[in-house]
């Protein structure tokens, strides 16, 4: 049997390992840009920025001054401008470092090479860092953005359009079951408001998990930092950075954040489909019992 397109170096859903990004590829696109490795080494890159920044604006570190509003923008552009091709360039170099942050770290030193000020300063970027510093960080970031930008507004739409759904049902009369037999009556918009009200209850869950991070050394004890710098009020400075990027500081770690918020936050996430996977099992129901009936569409069996 042939090998089945042995020579095509092209991606497509055809091909790809996961339905994710297989058949149902059209309905996660928005969250490529966040959740993809490209998604990961921009965030990487973001908080290795926004460190240098840090310690910039910070007196504990006399070589890094502060930085002006011109190297700020420079800094700025080179994130809002990061690419694939700009990912990709990364990649290469991960393979001349076998590293993936440190590739990374390697990049904004190379891309910062021309700009005087921000050249002046380069070796102290990534200064006393742990991957994990930046990794923890990246990933925390992620899920926010996903959060605030997706996963939230989803819901409210979803809750807004069966929200209509219920208003416009209210006297509507249904027959209730209990244990799958006919029981009581009752009406399609109460049916509706009970999903609403759960969804509420499970939006605010994932809405109120607390993201947290840590900027604190290989080990969580500022080692480096301190023996560089030891004045200097590492534990205030890692914490002001962190909250910075709207996350919450974990002060107490070890070399990894714990991740306990992660957990938190897919369980919320969990409950939050249960019940709109309830609601798809309820309406299956409906249709097999004749309360609703499915519209037909030309061309599909």
């Amino acid at each position: 049997m042939p090998h089945p397109n042995r020579h095509s170096q092209h991606s497509s859903p055809l091909t790809a390992l996961s339905p994710l990004d297989g058949r149902y590829a059209g309905k996660l696109a928005p969250l490529r840009s966040l959740f993809s490795e490209y998604g990961l080494i921009r965030h990487r890159l973001v908080v290795e920025v926004r460190w240098l920044e840090q310690l910039s604006r910070s007196t504990a570190v006399p070589e890094v001054a502060q930085l002006s509003e011109t190297a700020h923008a420079t800094l700025d552009r080179l994130l809002a401008d990061f690419s694939e091709a700009d990912a990709e360039e990364i990649k290469a170099i991960e393979t001349r470092t076998n590293h993936d942050v440190k590739a990374v770290e390697y990049f904004l030193k190379d891309a910062v090479a021309t700009e005087p000020e921000l050249a002046a300063i380069s070796e102290f970027i990534h200064f006393a860092c742990t991957s994990e510093d930046i990794n923890n960080l990246a990933y925390a970031l992620m899920l926010k953005s996903a959060r605030h930008d997706l996963l939230a507004p989803g819901t409210d739409q979803l809750i807004a359009d069966l929200s209509e759904l219920a208003r416009t049902t209210t006297d509507l009369p249904m027959l209730a079951r209990t244990h799958g037999q006919p029981a009581s009556p009752t009406t399609l918009g109460k049916e509706i408001a009970n999903v609403i009200a759960r969804l509420l209850r499970a939006r605010h869950s994932l809405t109120e998990v607390v993201l947290f991070g840590k900027m604190n050394g290989a080990v969580g004890n500022f080692n480096a930092h301190l023996a560089a710098y030891p004045e200097a009020d590492w534990p205030d400075i890692s914490r002001l950075f962190v909250n910075s990027l709207g996350i919450d500081n974990q002060p107490m770690t070890t070399q990894i954040e714990p991740h306990d918020c992660i957990a938190e936050f897919c369980h919320a996430l969990i409950r939050l489909n249960l019940i709109v996977l309830d609601l798809d099992r309820d309406l299956w129901l409906y249709i097999s019992l004749g309360y609703f009936e499915q519209r037909p569409t030309d061309g599909e069996v």
